[in-house]
This record gives structure tokens, sequence and C-alpha cells, in this order.
């Protein structure tokens, strides 16, 4: 391994700006101030292990995949549907090889491997990393709109009919049978199951 993090260094740096990266199609819904791309990836890798292990994939592996699949947005910021109409964002894989150059080729070449696996849409593991996408922009739609943001109904309806997965859909259900506090109520002895 090369003794030269330098680059690892500015990268994480540059990782660090995703926790105040907006997720700016939210702001269409009428959310003051929407979650970060962190936080989204957090929920994001959560659900994908989810996901994976229910789906018999490698959760860990689709973990490691939603953990990575917006880190290019600390250089494209996160650039909603209308906006890609007008301004195309940078390929994903263009951006991650800027991101790792000067980085340890073994690191370099795992994350530009792993972004690839993403996008190209095809191992079980960036199926259900994809689906884990999907499903955590419903729950927060559901989040949103009980809240009061009720235009968050189209991130949800446009969420629920993107998913692939048996497990996708299903936990889909299952989110829109429940209340964002459910699990608290329960957690509380309050009722529910």
């Amino acid at each position: 391994m090369a003794d030269d993090l330098s680059a690892v260094g500015r990268f994480l740096y540059e990782a660090g700006t995703l926790k105040q990266t907006r997720r700016t199609g939210w702001w269409m819904a009428g959310v003051r101030d929407p979650e970060s791309v962190a936080e989204h990836s957090w929920r994001t890798a959560l659900i994908a292990t989810i996901i994976a292990k229910l789906e018999g994939a490698d959760p860990a592996r689709a973990a490691y995949l939603a953990v990575w699949h917006d880190t290019q947005e600390s250089r494209t910021g996160d650039v909603n549907h209308l906006g890609r109409k007008y301004a195309p964002v940078g390929d994903p894989q263009e951006v991650t090889a800027d991101q790792t150059m000067g980085m340890p080729e073994v690191l370099a070449s795992a994350v530009r491997e792993m972004v690839a696996e993403y996008e190209a849409k095809k191992s079980p593991e960036a199926v259900c990393a994809r689906d884990a996408d999907k499903l955590e922009c419903l729950l927060q739609g559901i989040e949103y709109k009980a809240q009061g943001y009720e235009n968050a109904q189209r991130w949800i309806d446009n969420s629920r009919g993107r998913l692939v997965t048996e497990t996708a859909n299903r936990l889909a259900d299952e989110l829109l049978a429940q209340g964002s506090l459910d699990w608290l109520r329960t957690a509380l002895g309050e009722g529910g199951e």
C-alpha cells in the first residue's frame, strides 16, 4: 500500500460536504430543510442490508454499494430530475475516477469498480442497493407527508413504482400501511403488535 494518503485525506474532507448538501428535489415539495445526501446515504445503506439479506444477496456488498452511490454529488451537487432536463450531471464513473485520482490504486480501483457495479444495475447487490435508494426516498416522503408536506406524495408514488425486488415491494406496502410513529408506540407498549 502506498504511504502517501494525502489524496485519501482530501477525499474524506470532500465527502464531509455531503453532510451539508441538501437533496434538492424535496424543495419542490415545499420541504424547507430537506435531508442531506449523507443522511439519505446512511439510511439507504441500512435498507440495502435488509433487502439483500432477505433477497439472498450479500448484505455487506449491497451496503457498500449504497454508501458510495451518491458520493459524486460532492462535486456535482444533488441535481434533481427537473434540473437534469436542462443541465445533465457528470457521469458518476467519470466523477469517481477524478475523486479517486492519486489514491493508492488498491483503494481507487475498488471504489471505481463499486460505482461501476452500482451503475450497471446487474448484480443482485446492485439491484438491492438501487431498490434501497428508491425505498429510502419513499420512506422519507412518508415522513415529510406526516409533517404536513402533502406534495411529498409524488415522491412516494414515483419511488413505489420503481421498485424491483419482491422484498422492496413488500417493505413498501408495509411502510405505507404504518404511521411514521408506530414504531414508538410499539416500543412504549401503547398498542400495535
